[in-house]
């Protein structure tokens, strides 16, 4: 196969840089950007907008017209491959045809079962040169969480800690705000803004009672908060149940504590699902599963205890760590996860790592679960 260009990299990497302004806005459709280029010069750019508005190709389009553009014979650069189908809106494939775009490059081609090479397909049957593969790595990445809901009904599921450099995210009275600093914090707002869910624990809302929003980060709306919450122990004032779409998993419904519990949840428009497990624990596996499939959920954003981690990594729920270690030492406590005691290292879960950088004084790494 020829090899890319430099040129035809620039224009993609304009794309890819676009497709980064669809956050928290697009969801749950990928996050897609989109140039068009005529004589070695942009001419549109688009990305995509919110459920039923415009997908990043339709907005390219315009941009050119309403700039007087004539598209005829042009090149376009598109993240991920055109979608084929009726949804909330027309086919993106047909406008690309009806436009006579000569050329398509497509970084990644789209796991979604209605279009996954039929977008090609239908736009070479009509005569438009596709190229796809260019800068592949980074628009799936760019995509992680609706790649996996696509291809396996799940989201993908980050889990987000704050720790000292000795492994330790809180105090043995409890005591966990603030290890890390402020710096590092508002790096955590920029992540929980690319989530579509927050979720966290009951020991968590008891011990911190926290707002588990997104702060210092333009939303276009805010994701939703999920608590999980065997005995519906949550206290109604609560900041989490407050200014906010939140929900609750919870073991047991059949008490009367329980229903007179969700009657005063519900009163504050809080949902109450029942998802037990055979140890009458939460069901987390079926938690996530939920997520994606009732809220089409593409990335999950966890802050919670060591308790509630442990067992998220070890009924195999998360698929990245989001690790923030600061430079102290604070012996005795909490640590990242409650994984142990283990009998040997090998039953120990493995990580690889995808980057570190400091932020502020503080060092941020992120790895992602071994297969």
């Amino acid at each position: 196969m020829t090899p890319f260009t430099l040129q035809e990299q620039s224009f993609m990497l304009e794309a890819l840089q676009l497709a980064l302004l669809a956050r928290g806005i697009s969801d749950p459709n990928p996050r897609v950007g989109c140039v068009i280029e005529k004589n070695n010069q942009i001419i549109g750019k688009g990305f995509t907008q919110e459920i039923g508005g415009h997908h990043a190709e339709i907005m390219a389009l315009q941009d050119a017209k309403n700039h007087g553009h004539d598209v005829q014979g042009a090149t376009l650069y598109v993240t991920l491959e055109p979608c084929c189908h009726h949804g909330k809106t027309p086919p993106c494939t047909q406008a690309l045809i009806a436009a006579k775009i000569s050329r398509v490059f497509i970084a990644v081609s789209d796991p979604n079962p209605l279009v996954s090479g039929k977008g090609i397909h239908e736009l070479q049957a009509h005569g438009i040169e596709v190229r796809s593969g260019l800068f592949e790595l980074q628009a799936m990445m760019q995509n992680l969480g609706f790649m996996k809901r696509m291809r396996e009904g799940l989201p993908w599921v980050r889990l987000k800690v704050a720790a000292s450099l000795d492994g330790v995210s809180a105090l043995p009275n409890g005591q966990s705000q603030w290890i890390t600093s402020e710096v590092a914090r508002a790096d955590g707002h920029q992540w929980r803004s690319q989530a579509n869910v927050l979720l966290t624990g009951i020991g968590t809302v008891l011990a911190d009672n926290p707002q588990l929003n997104v702060r210092g980060v333009k939303m276009a709306r805010q994701p939703l908060r999920a608590v999980i919450d065997s005995r519906l122990d949550v206290p109604l004032d609560a900041q989490i149940l407050h200014n906010g779409r939140t929900i609750i998993y919870c073991a047991e419904l059949n008490t009367p504590q329980a229903q007179e519990k969700m009657a005063a949840l519900n009163d504050i428009d809080v949902q109450v699902f029942e998802l037990p497990n055979s140890f009458g624990k939460v069901d987390l596996p079926g938690v996530i599963a939920h997520l994606a499939s009732e809220h089409s959920a593409n990335e999950v954003h966890i802050e919670a205890g060591y308790k509630l981690n442990g067992s998220l990594i070890r009924e195999n729920c998360v698929d990245e760590l989001l690790v923030y270690l600061a430079p102290q030492l604070l012996g005795t406590g909490a640590g990242l996860a409650n994984l142990g005691p283990l009998k040997s290292l090998s039953d120990g879960y493995s990580w690889k790592y995808v980057d570190q950088q400091l932020i502020g004084d503080d060092l941020r790494l992120r790895l992602m679960k071994q297969n």
